[in-house]
């Protein structure tokens, strides 16, 4: 009982200056809302290529738009950590009668929280710039669920690298190396059957390509079972990721 408690007081504590600093979220989504405005208008008449998958390239993007703000929020989790460590906060907890989890715990479910509103933001821009989703609020609710447990995955992730390496610097070239790679080698852009072999076999490894195509899928009218598989390796990703979290804590407190 003690960690649940805990945990919400530092969820709470996380979230209050998400609330006081509200550029923070303006900025995640920035670069998803570029890159919708941008990639939705240059790439508007690809969709007349045979065997295109959807007939609007909005209702194609769309989705992966908003698993992209997800894991972009995601993966910069992290810089709250550093910099409580900076401020003597992280170490002040450690002797306070807090669960120790909780601290790891409170953090993702702040992120959970951001991860949700900024999912809902996404989805409504998209649908303001015309994008429809046949798959109704049952599809809508599907790819939130895809994008939180991505977010929460590189958020874990995030926090783990965090403790490890207790850097900002490190930390931002770390989310700048490993993000645009995994983005483009996947179906974000295009349907995968117009992309090289050697980078579909990429794809099919890729966290960030399960959920753009559970989600994708499920915002069709004809989605097919594949769906429950891509959540299954996303849930299993994002609970090794908390373990390496959780590790990464325990090791830190055994160095103080």
């Amino acid at each position: 009982m003690n960690v649940i408690m805990d945990s919400w007081y530092m969820m709470r504590r996380n979230l209050s200056h998400i609330v006081r600093s509200p550029f923070i979220i303006a900025i995640n989504l920035v670069q998803p809302i570029l890159w919708m405005l941008l990639f939705s208008t240059v790439f508007a008449n690809i969709v007349h290529m045979p065997g295109f998958a959807a007939s609007s390239y909005i209702d194609f993007l769309s989705p992966g738009i908003v698993v992209m703000s997800t894991l972009m929020a995601g993966s910069y989790a992290g810089m709250g950590i550093i910099a409580d460590y900076k401020q003597g906060v992280l170490n002040r907890f450690l002797v306070t009668p807090v669960h120790r989890s909780s601290i790891i715990i409170g953090s993702l479910v702040q992120n959970v929280v951001t991860l949700v509103i900024q999912s809902f933001m996404m989805i409504g821009i998209a649908l303001i710039m015309g994008a429809r989703f046949e798959g109704g609020i049952s599809g809508i609710a599907l790819l939130i669920l895809c994008s939180v447990l991505l977010g929460i995955a590189f958020g874990a992730l995030s926090i783990a690298l965090a403790i490890t390496i207790r850097k900002e610097e490190g930390l931002t070239s770390a989310v700048a190396f490993s993000t645009m790679p995994l983005l483009f080698m996947s179906g974000l852009f295009m349907p995968l059957q117009f992309v090289p072999g050697w980078m579909q076999i990429v794809a099919s490894l890729n966290p960030v390509n399960w959920a753009i195509e559970a989600g994708r899928g499920a915002l069709t009218a004809n989605n097919d079972g594949n769906i429950l598989f891509y959540i299954a390796y996303l849930l299993i990703f994002a609970i090794i990721a908390i373990y390496l979290a959780v590790y990464a804590f325990k090791r830190y407190q055994r160095s103080v």
